[in-house]
């Protein structure tokens, strides 16, 4: 999937996560802050790549900002990040998901 331009999801409240998403020429770059990063980074990140890899989105930098998110709020948030950067809104690929 092609990203047509930056788009956000999500907030940076207790228990959520900000994920910022832009087009980016090669490759993917994953840029995580987290109040929980020693602990949990590391299923954080493998989460984001996960939802990446299943959307086929190849190029795109990606900035998370969580605050103690759960797994199935960091798939919707990137989920709805990636399909406002490709301004999808119909016909959405859940199936995929």
């Amino acid at each position: 999937m092609n990203l047509l331009h930056s788009a956000m999801a999500g907030t940076l409240e207790s228990s959520d996560i900000q994920i910022m998403i832009s087009p980016k020429e090669d490759g993917l770059e994953l840029i995580l802050e987290s109040s929980v990063l020693s602990q949990y980074g590391i299923q954080i990140r493998s989460t984001i790549m996960e939802v990446l890899e299943k959307l086929e989105v190849k190029n795109a930098k990606i900035i998370a900002m969580d605050k103690g998110a759960l797994d199935c709020t960091i798939k919707s948030r990137v989920e709805t990040a990636v399909f406002r950067a490709m301004d999808q809104n119909k016909d959405l690929p859940w199936e995929v998901m």
